[in-house]
């Protein structure tokens, strides 16, 4: 279907997956219709499904299905909708009808369980917008050899037949998201013109098809996630955006959360509506699943502030987020993490020696120069607030990693943190032989011997020290080290160029190595006097 005429005063809307949701999720819609044109290729299962729509129609006329059915009922409906395809249909129903989207799922993964109920629910939407699109999914591990055939190759996996050829899903997953990605690709986006006469009166009816407009147009059609409107009633328009302003061209977004309305202001172009709808489709503050994640990793903006914390604390922390969040909109975006989800939780935690922390926990990352940082204090709206006003200005010290500083009385090899690598190696007078490993490192034990023997052999030295540092739970901006085990000797004279000795040497060569350091040390030494 070809959009509508917009004329010499055209206003434009975006509306984000949110309210799009709100919208479809409180009307309750009967089973998709399927396209039964040629009954001796349908397979017995699509049969039954059509019976089914059919008698929940007579049904719905009698009534109130919103009365009568609980959430999990409607549910159960929704996912009917759902063609299951197995082994003996799969081939049949993707190159069988024109359109088909297709779920390869599989029983035990996380994030197929949160996508079927969404992926039924777009399914209800989509019939009742009378969508030509079948929806269908198939058990992934149950039918393997099939849904292989198909293209399926991971769990979840969505992928689009057209006259069944398929294509990759490239939109979002939530059910509003899907019904907006479906409706775009399965929909007409172009008007074919065959003749000059034609022309001629495409002309008269569009006569504003201007530049502006064709960008907009170029926006929606490259968009997978936002639903876009226009018109050219400014009664209507006010419906939409309450505050819109009297001018000739205006696009703005609306969401259903706090910050509602956010007006674009940029040149008309495809790639500045795209960039001003990237920057600005988030909530103030989202939660993160294991749908959304990839997306909100992928977002533009540099600055993350991610609060970790259990459920009911993110509850009372929201309306306190939701406050520091508004005053830096666009520039930082806020994500909260159910701290006891260890899939979503613990990965984050680690990288700042936090996970087993079971406290709230409020950390940044600037993805731009790879930087992260921890707020120490108690996590108030006036702590978190002040945290990201430094962030955003770049005075916010970043985070580095330490494990609790030991008691190296007695000790032959001395144990490094990220608290005492200052002090114990770039700070020491002494010459510095360091060790850095980690517990998953295989031939880290090997070396961990050798520095034990050398430490040994070289005991009483007094300008010589043995040191070893767990990268895994310490960190330094000047230690920065890709393979372990490694060995540095960070000679007394000369701390800021520390020189890297191969891990496969002997003890032997490991410790001429050492003697010819000292000894060139004591013969500059000599040449000064």
């Amino acid at each position: 279907m070809f959009l509508t005429k917009p004329t010499s005063r055209f206003i434009f809307f975006t509306f984000t997956l949110l309210l799009l949701l709100s919208f479809f999720t409180t009307t309750l819609i009967n089973a998709s219709d399927l396209d039964t044109e040629n009954d001796d290729e349908v397979d017995k299962d699509l049969e039954e499904l059509i019976a089914l729509d059919e008698q929940e129609e007579d049904d719905s006329q009698v009534v109130d299905a919103a009365a009568k059915f609980s959430e999990a009922e409607l549910l159960s409906k929704a996912q009917r909708i759902v063609l299951e395809l197995n082994s003996d249909n799969a081939k049949r129903v993707a190159e069988g009808n024109e359109f088909v989207l297709l779920l390869g799922y599989a029983p035990w993964c996380a994030r197929s369980a949160e996508l079927i109920p969404q992926f039924a629910e777009a399914a209800t939407s989509l019939k009742e917008l009378k969508s030509p699109l079948l929806m269908a999914k198939i058990d992934a591990e149950r039918y393997s050899k099939a849904a292989s055939a198909l293209g399926i190759k991971g769990f979840p996996t969505l992928l689009l037949f057209v006259n069944g050829t398929s294509q990759a899903y490239t939109g979002g997953f939530s059910a509003a998201e899907i019904v907006i990605w479906a409706r775009k690709k399965t929909g007409v986006p172009v008007i074919r013109i065959n003749t000059v006469k034609e022309a001629e009166e495409f002309l008269k009816k569009y006569p504003m098809y201007g530049p502006d407009y064709q960008e907009f147009l170029k926006a929606a059609t490259s968009d997978n996630e936002i639903q876009f409107v226009e018109t050219s009633n400014s009664e209507v328009a006010r419906v939409l955006y309450p505050d819109i302003k009297a001018t000739n061209h205006f696009l703005g977004l609306v969401k259903s959360e706090p910050v509602r309305y956010t007006e674009f202001d940029g040149a008309f172009k495809m790639d500045k509506i795209l960039q001003f709808l990237e920057y600005n489709k988030f909530p103030l503050v989202i939660k993160l699943t294991e749908i959304n994640n990839i997306k909100v990793y992928a977002s533009p903006i540099n600055l993350q502030v991610f609060v970790f914390a259990k459920a009911d604390e993110l509850k009372s922390l929201h309306e306190p987020l939701q406050n520091v969040a508004r005053k830096f909109k666009g520039k930082i975006i806020f994500i909260s993490v159910d701290i006891l989800d260890e899939n979503l939780a613990k990965p984050f935690l680690t990288i700042f020696g936090l996970e087993e922390s079971k406290n709230t926990v409020v950390t940044a990352f600037d993805t731009k120069i790879s930087s992260k940082f921890l707020l120490e204090s108690d996590p108030t709206e006036s702590n978190i607030e002040e945290f990201c006003s430094r962030l955003l200005h770049g005075t916010l010290s970043p985070y580095f990693k330490s494990q609790p500083i030991p008691d190296n009385t007695d000790a032959s090899v001395k144990i490094i943190v990220g608290k005492t690598f200052d002090d114990l190696v770039l700070g020491s007078p002494e010459n510095v032989l360091l060790e850095v490993h980690t517990p998953w490192c295989i031939n880290c034990e090997t070396t961990s011997k050798q520095m034990e023997k050398l430490a040994k052999h070289f005991k009483g030295l007094d300008n010589l020290v043995f040191a070893k540092i767990d990268a895994a739970g310490n960190e330094h901006p000047k230690l920065q080290i890709d393979d372990y085990p490694a060995l540095l000797f960070y000679p007394a004279d000369d701390k800021a160029n520390p020189i890297k000795l191969p891990t496969k040497q002997s003890s032997k060569d490991l410790a001429s190595f050492i003697n010819k350091q000292l000894k060139d040390q004591d013969q500059g030494l000599k040449d000064e006097l």
